[in-house]
């Protein structure tokens, strides 16, 4: 996929699939990278039956990843949009399989993870997730975020991959009914993803996502970048 073509899907539908993001030679080396991770009793963690299907903060959990994301051909698919100050401001792991299976329905992603709570008008309401404060951040702030999901497996209608409703990210925070009247108006699409690939979207793209009809496994490695300053005193969590 040319830049042109890349941003302009960005811009106009709010997401855009770039396959091969990365190598065989990276997929070995963050499998590897999980491997000698020690999780220790995180609570950021999530395991059921042995097997991890969730790590809110990613970067400190398996600190080695950092150097994966200094990639040219990831980072490429971030400074067009946001320029080269781009930091990552939260990581997270998902993997479905049999024993971890959800659905996800039709939302905008609104958290963002900040070092600590302050009333600033537009933000919240707060929540604490494995230690770290959690609020829903005004349009203004998503408005300028950009997510890089990187695929570990293949992604498709039978294991997961999201429904989106291209353009949705143009119309701002959307209240329940707004969602509702959007969905009914407008016919969403399913965005399967190769294995090495990624799905890059704005945070307020409206998605969801379906159970897995034959659960494996589906690991996605996803990334929220932003280059501004939150206000107010309010600090990232995070800045990789």
């Amino acid at each position: 996929m040319d830049q042109t073509t890349y941003l302009n899907q960005i811009s106009e539908d709010g997401f855009a699939i770039v396959p091969q993001v990365i190598s065989n030679n990276n997929l070995n080396d963050i499998e590897s990278m999980f491997d000698m991770a020690h999780f220790g009793d995180s609570n950021s963690v999530k395991e059921r039956q042995g097997d991890i299907y969730a790590i809110r903060d990613l970067l400190h959990a398996v600190p080695l990843l950092k150097t994966l994301l200094q990639e040219a051909k990831i980072r490429e698919l971030v400074e067009p949009i946001l320029g080269k100050e781009a930091k990552i401001v939260r990581a997270m792991f998902f993997d479905k399989t049999s024993t971890a299976n959800w659905k996800v329905t039709w939302h905008q992603d609104i958290t963002i993870a900040v070092k600590a709570q302050h009333d600033v008008a537009g933000f919240g309401p707060w929540s604490e997730k494995a230690g770290i404060i959690h609020g829903h951040a005004p349009a203004s702030v998503l408005e300028n975020m950009l997510t890089v999901r990187i695929h570990l497996d293949a992604c498709t209608a039978e294991n997961g991959a999201l429904f989106v409703i291209p353009g949705s990210h143009n119309v701002g925070r959307l209240a329940n009914s707004q969602r509702q009247a959007l969905r009914e108006g407008t016919p969403s699409i399913l965005c399967p993803v190769p294995k090495q690939g990624a799905m890059v979207m704005r945070p307020l793209l409206l998605h969801a996502s379906a159970t897995s009809l034959y659960p494996s496994h589906r690991r996605v490695l996803h990334f929220e970048y932003s280059a501004s300053k939150l206000p107010s005193g309010l600090e990232w969590h995070s800045l990789y």
